[in-house]
């Protein structure tokens, strides 16, 4: 009878375990495909952060893959001159903490 139980427990942590992998995303992987889309950490020159917001100031506009960024889970950007405002949600800080890290 325990026994039975301890399997059921187990097989649900399991499941429950491969549920959390399955949903967890990356951050790096997403981190790194933004920078692409943003042209490569050599447009990037300057980056700041306000609460959900990311502001990037880059070499070439023209680089940055705006759709792209889109589909990526941003929920609006603004253009003004050579920066990009980028709404990120909580994530704008490690964006700002990993490509302060590649440069």
């Amino acid at each position: 009878m325990k026994l039975e139980y301890i399997i059921i427990i187990i097989v649900l942590v399991i499941i429950l375990l491969a549920i959390l992998k399955a949903t967890k995303k990356d951050a790096k992987l997403d981190f790194n495909k933004l920078v692409e889309l943003l042209g490569g950490k050599d447009n990037i020159i300057d980056t700041e952060t306000n609460l959900s917001r990311f502001k990037v100031t880059l070499k070439d506009v023209s680089k940055a893959n705006k759709e792209g960024i889109q589909k990526l889970g941003a929920k609006g950007i603004v253009e003004i001159d050579n920066q990009l405002k980028i709404i990120l949600g909580p994530e704008s800080k490690q964006l700002k903490k990993y490509i302060d890290g590649l440069k």
